[in-house]
């Protein structure tokens, strides 16, 4: 882990890497608001931790990091301001000669990937006129609609979704085109943002509308948290009337315990580290390993194959799919490093 202040910027850069037992650390660049850089670095080293299991469980040669550039509360973040910041993660990235890669996450685009280019080779989903494979959203979101549809067939005794009721918490770009892909399979889906704005456009879809305070007492088949993490904690967990909870969000759970509270309530939890995998195993699979499109999106069907194997681990051992599914990323990365 390091940490320092952009020399053009001044904002607090922090990058996390947790483990490079497989490969270069891979992870996202996230620009958002934090009350102090502390609470950037916490973030940076969960979701460093996320990726390694995220990659190892994926069956990918790679490590997890995470790079985060720490805005506060008060700052406006001008273009100048975004450009400088940039300037400066791309350099700090290039000072890890390739132990750490970087693409888009919370607060960054394709576009800001250019940028980071400029001071390092060392970054992924460019826009497609770049030469890079563009936003990792919707394969990330076909890899939560496998690992969905396999859960349905574990929970519900069919993989088909006509009919079921599957609340969506989060309306962004991933959200949206889970969103879109349950209503195709003939769901009835219910949304919710905290961005009350988008309630238009998700009424004008098709789709029922939630306020976020809403969400854990609303009787559905399946939850799909697709926001931020740290959503599944005892109190939001004793109000779910669920049967099976699968998305894309990072860290959903505010301690490994909650998985057993899931558990005891008959609410199958898909890890999010397995879920959510889509973008990280398509981008590689293309930017990496040369795949066409079509062999990297088998890949990304792959997660729900994944899903029934945990699944069906949890149910003969009498486990949580959590227990498995690090089981499962453990024994890639083998046993921990001694001093």
């Amino acid at each position: 882990m390091a940490i320092r202040r952009g020399p053009r910027s001044g904002l607090p850069l922090i990058i996390a890497v947790h483990s490079r037992a497989l490969g270069p650390a891979v992870g996202g660049c996230r620009l958002r608001r934090y009350g102090s850089w502390r609470e950037g670095l916490a973030d940076a080293l969960r979701l460093s931790e996320a990726m390694t299991f995220k990659c190892a469980a994926s069956g990918l040669d790679f490590g997890g990091g995470k790079s985060v550039i720490a805005l506060d509360e008060h700052s406006a973040l001008t273009p100048g301001l975004r450009a400088a910041a940039l300037a400066d993660m791309g350099e700090f990235i290039a000072s890890f000669e390739g132990s750490y890669r970087a693409g888009p996450d919370v607060g960054t685009t394709p576009e800001d990937m250019v940028v980071l280019r400029r001071a390092c080779p060392y970054v992924f989903c460019l826009p497609e006129e770049h030469g890079g494979t563009g936003t990792s959203s919707t394969p990330t979101a076909t890899g939560v609609l496998a690992a969905l549809r396999a859960g349905a067939e574990h929970v519900l005794g069919s993989s088909s979704l006509t009919g079921r009721t599957v609340v969506v918490s989060g309306f962004g770009s991933v959200g949206s085109r889970i969103a879109a892909g349950l209503a195709a399979d003939g769901a009835r889906v219910l949304v919710s943002d905290v961005d009350t704005a988008k309630r238009e456009t998700a009424v004008g879809a098709g789709f029922g509308w939630l306020e976020p305070h809403e969400v854990p007492g609303t009787r559905a088949d399946v939850l799909v948290p697709a926001a931020v993490g740290g959503v599944l904690g005892p109190e939001t967990v004793a109000r779910l009337d669920v049967r099976l909870v699968v998305g894309p969000a990072n860290n959903q759970l505010t301690t490994d315990s909650t998985a057993d509270l899931l558990a005891k309530q008959n609410i199958v939890w898909v890890p999010d580290f397995v879920a959510s995998a889509g973008g990280v195993v398509f981008t590689l699979g293309r930017e990496c390993d040369g795949c066409t499109q079509e062999e990297a999106v088998r890949r990304v069907l792959g997660i729900g194959d994944t899903v029934r194997l945990l699944l069906d681990r949890s149910r003969t051992n009498g486990t949580t799919p959590l227990h498995e599914a690090r089981a499962l990323a453990e024994r890639r990365l083998g046993p921990p490093a001694t001093a």
